[in-house]
């Protein structure tokens, strides 16, 4: 950890300069979107001041310079997650999307009435409304793993039946931190011929993730929760998956030959990249991809468990507050609850302090009804955070609780 440089890093960070009601921004809410260092802000700008034109289908130069930008990234993408091939990095709007993508797609032309679906109780909407849908639509059964009071996945109760069909966990959890023992997931779930699709949106950002090593058959990821822009995110699919797969959207570009009787579709991973894609925030996400590679995602991890460690020691010691989730294994997040005091309320304290962070249900309703709670305060960690923001998050909570005596 000795070339880590926290300092250095937050100077790449515009934003992180910024003051709120006065105070300087100490920004914890990284879970629901990281902030942007100045080489993906530039790379935007590049695209639209010297680059853009549309991708795949001009001659003329603009075009062409767009496409090799637009494709290299893709192959930045393949390579940050060590897929086998770009046919398999298809480009979204985001992880919810990619899950649609799948559940639409995959799940409408293999599950059908009575098969099952497989999630765990930790899940973000994203990975259960799309599920919900697709069971309305075939007769599918969803079924929900259970976890314990630790925010842990029960493995022994991860009940695979002779009608799982498709199984999709949260690589990381939102709400809890939770890293689940994705490989052992996979391995059960094949064991059994069942594919696997990982919700990587938490994880990726957090650590190395290699889908190979893994052996999941899809994995999703947002471009905003990894320093790079909203709007764009990424599916990767195992290419004979894919391959089989039917088109999620008709229109330019996933197309081969269309004619009033029939159409032949694109190849991989066009197929599935109906219209005009969002070029400048796939150029972009490589740019984001480049510069945690130049921090190294390793040292970024190392160096976040110790501002996790940290938190939770410190937040342990303060009387009446209850952290959410305490997984032995877990990621950058420390969500909590105050005795007496709602967390919209510590929410709203905290932003007078110039403290960002998340109060609410963070769209993991199930998770909160487990607890028994309407919301949690939630402080998630970036790789700009500094022990100093953690003492100052940790203040601010016993001015709060002083407050509301």
């Amino acid at each position: 950890m000795s070339g880590f440089d926290p300092g250095r890093i937050r100077a790449d960070f515009p934003i992180l300069g910024e003051f709120i009601h006065g105070k300087p921004l100490i920004y914890l809410d990284n879970a629901a979107s990281t902030q942007k260092p100045r080489a993906v802000i530039e790379a935007t700008s590049r695209v639209y001041e010297h680059d853009y034109a549309n991708v795949h289908r001009g001659v003329h130069t603009l075009s062409q310079r767009a496409t090799d930008l637009f494709e290299g990234a893709r192959e930045k993408v393949r390579a940050f997650i060590n897929a086998g091939s770009d046919k398999e990095i298809v480009f979204v709007r985001g992880t919810t999307e990619a899950i649609n993508l799948v559940a639409q797609s995959y799940g409408r032309a293999n599950i059908g009435a009575g098969d099952e679906i497989l999630i765990t109780a930790m899940e973000h909407h994203s990975n259960i409304v799309p599920w919900q849908l697709l069971c309305q639509q075939t007769g599918a059964v969803l079924k929900v793993a259970p976890m314990n009071q630790a925010g842990e996945l029960i493995l022994d109760r991860f009940e695979l039946s002779e009608r799982t069909r498709l199984v999709s966990v949260a690589h990381m959890s939102n709400a809890l931190g939770t890293l689940n023992p994705v490989k052992r997931i996979v391995e059960l779930a094949h064991g059994r011929g069942v594919p696997v699709l990982l919700d990587g949106a938490q994880a990726v950002p957090h650590g190395a993730v290699d889908v190979q090593a893994l052996d999941c058959d899809f994995y999703a990821f947002s471009g905003h929760k990894l320093y790079g822009p909203s709007g764009i995110g990424v599916l990767y699919g195992k290419a004979k998956l894919l391959d089989a797969m039917p088109p999620w959207q008709g229109g330019g570009d996933m197309i081969r030959m269309v004619t009033f009787e029939r159409s032949e579709y694109n190849t991989l991973p066009y197929k599935f990249e109906a219209g005009t894609p969002d070029i400048a925030g796939a150029i972009a996400l490589g740019a984001a991809i480049d510069y945690l590679q130049g921090i190294g995602m390793e040292a970024i991890a190392e160096y976040e468990q110790r501002l996790l460690h940290y938190a939770t020691e410190k937040a342990k010691a303060i009387r009446g507050l209850k952290i959410i989730g305490e997984a032995a294994e877990k990621g950058a997040i420390l969500s909590f609850t105050l005795e007496h005091v709602h967390p919209h309320d510590i929410g709203t304290l905290l932003d007078q302090l110039g403290i960002a962070v998340r109060a609410g249900h963070h769209c993991a309703m199930p998770v909160m009804d487990f607890y028994r709670v309407p919301a949690t305060t939630r402080a998630s960690f970036a790789c700009y955070n500094t022990f100093e923001e953690v003492d100052a998050l940790i203040e601010g909570v016993q001015q709060i609780i002083e407050v509301f005596g």
